[in-house]
């Protein structure tokens, strides 16, 4: 199985998600390649078995504009599409947490939950982070 885990991160908190899906997707014998959002290449995603996009949330509530030219670039609505990212409640409280995150749920029509983090995932968010992916994981080997 292949899968490409695309992500903007500013502070190294979105980052530090991706890279915590990285490591367990290869310790799970899956192909992983990293997309760095607003500085890679474009990606082909119909070459992938599941594509996870992680942001942030920007200016109370927005998507990054690189994350949207991701989408754009992408061309089309896989269906395979799990979302992620981190935001902070202290900027808009529960209305516009993670409200990037949502929208492009909502928008993919994602078959998954989308995982939203506080600032970073260390201590107990951890948790947070392997329960989300295991529920994808277990997902996306029963199709396969």
């Amino acid at each position: 199985m292949r899968s490409v885990i695309a992500y903007l991160s500013y502070s190294g908190n979105t980052k530090e998600v991706a890279e915590m899906i990285e490591t367990r997707l290869r310790a799970d014998g899956m192909a992983v390649d990293m997309h760095r959002i607003g500085i890679d290449s474009p990606i082909d995603g119909g070459l992938y078995d599941i594509v996870f996009i992680g942001t942030f949330t920007w200016d109370m509530g927005s998507t990054p504009d690189e994350v949207k030219d991701f989408v754009i670039e992408l061309g089309y609505k896989p269906d395979h599409v799990a979302v992620f990212g981190t935001g902070d409640t202290q900027f808009g409280g529960d209305k516009l947490f993670c409200r990037a995150v949502s929208k492009l749920e909502k928008f993919y029509e994602s078959k998954w939950k989308s995982l939203k983090i506080e600032q970073s995932p260390r201590g107990s968010q951890e948790q947070l982070v392997e329960t989300w992916l295991e529920g994808v994981l277990h997902d996306v080997k029963a199709c396969s």
